[in-house]
């Protein structure tokens, strides 16, 4: 990643300044592009600000083996963006690895061992299956009830919200343009459909070679406009923040009830409810009061952290929870990086490395056919959509 030159080649206006629009534009800025990102609100602001920033997908073993392929990928370039952002903008991201425990307890009421053993198996990933007493010297503040647990001792976490300061100060450094509060209210298009511009708020239009809608929970809107179904919609999710002694929790910990992330100063992430409610921005008592709960209930250790602070954040849910990846074929000009539900973080360095070279006319050496843009709506229950609106 070293060399990064201000491009003045193919001009591509990327819809989005969340973690996947901005370091897309990073990654095309590095190709020789000329990206500019527009932003409705402020950069990183959303969901990506919103994440637990955990270098693992949420129970992959109940996705197809490409969205594995895709994470594997991904999670490969963290150790170069966690360099390059180091060395350009002295900016430290908190990327480490503590690893990811998933206890077990009597009264659950899904049992993930199976599933995910074999999965780890296929794919190469380190596990440890623990007893309960191991369980319980790995996690000091985990109920004395747990039956035991399965360790991914080499999974990671960034500091989500550092991520995206880096990722913005290097934009800032490459020149690369970034303009907030500027909404895009439509897509322009030639009389064959090629999309060769976006419309702002006010009338203005850029005009550009490329259009890349990366506008998470919003892409579906903008999407619709030209007759085209992407059925992106936000799923809200709520966090409470803790704050304890540092060491109180030692990895991430993740039940169906509730996951932990534990930062280096004491800080513990907890999250995050799964409501789709459309837009409706806020917190609210009973959701924080039943993550509280539930974060007591299998750490009681805990009961005695003071809550920090307590926000929300709209995921770009899909319905199959897969994200959409390419051009869409009936307009040509448009790139489409959308939908990646509960996996932004985790999926950022990939879907930018893979997006930027597609885009710049170099095709992905990865079986994208899962990620396609008109592939059928299937809703899947475990990872997509939760209840109805």
């Amino acid at each position: 990643m070293a060399g990064l030159k201000q491009g003045d080649g193919k001009r591509v206006v990327v819809i989005g300044g969340g973690i996947i629009g901005c370091l897309t534009a990073l990654y095309l800025h590095r190709l020789g592009a000329s990206p500019v990102i527009l932003e409705k609100g402020k950069t990183g602001r959303e969901s990506s600000w919103a994440g637990a920033g955990i270098l693992c997908p949420i129970h992959p073993w109940l996705y197809p083996d490409s969205f594995t392929h895709l994470i594997d990928d991904s999670l490969a370039r963290y150790p170069d963006l966690n360099d390059m952002l180091l060395e350009l903008t002295g900016m430290d991201i908190e990327w480490r690895n503590n690893g990811l425990l998933i206890p077990f307890f009597s009264d659950d009421c899904i049992h993930h061992r199976d599933q995910a053993l074999a999965w780890s198996e296929r794919f190469g990933w380190p596990v440890e299956e623990l007893d309960s007493t191991q369980t319980c010297e790995h996690e000091p503040s985990i109920s004395a009830s747990v039956n035991g647990a399965l360790l991914w001792p080499e999974v990671g976490q960034v500091r989500n919200p550092r991520l995206l300061a880096a990722v913005r100060k290097a934009l800032e450094i490459c020149n690369v343009a970034v303009q907030e509060q500027t909404e895009v209210v439509a897509l322009e298009k030639h009389a064959d459909g090629a999309i060769c511009g976006v419309r702002l708020a006010g009338g203005k239009s850029i005009a550009a070679d490329a259009i890349l809608l990366a506008a998470g929970s919003w892409s579906g809107e903008l999407a619709q406009q030209i007759g085209l179904i992407l059925p992106v919609e936000p799923v809200k999710g709520q966090i409470v923040l803790l704050k304890d002694t540092p060491g109180m929790v030692n990895h991430i910990i993740k039940h169906d009830d509730a996951y932990l992330v534990p930062r280096i100063d004491g800080h513990i992430l907890v999250g995050a409810s799964m409501e789709r409610a459309g837009f409706q921005r806020g917190t609210s008592d009973d959701v924080v009061s039943r993550l509280l709960e539930s974060t007591w209930r299998m750490m009681p250790g805990l009961k005695g952290a003071d809550i920090a602070q307590q926000w929300m954040g709209f995921r770009p849910g899909t319905p199959d929870g897969m994200p959409y990846l390419g051009p869409v074929d009936e307009h040509p000009g448009l790139w489409v990086a959308t939908g990646h539900y509960r996996n932004g973080v985790a999926l950022a360095p990939g879907t930018a490395e893979l997006m930027s070279r597609w885009i710049m006319g170099k095709p992905p050496q990865l079986d994208m056919f899962d990620f396609r843009i008109n592939r059928p709506l299937q809703t899947s229950s475990a990872v997509g959509f939760p209840g109805s609106l």
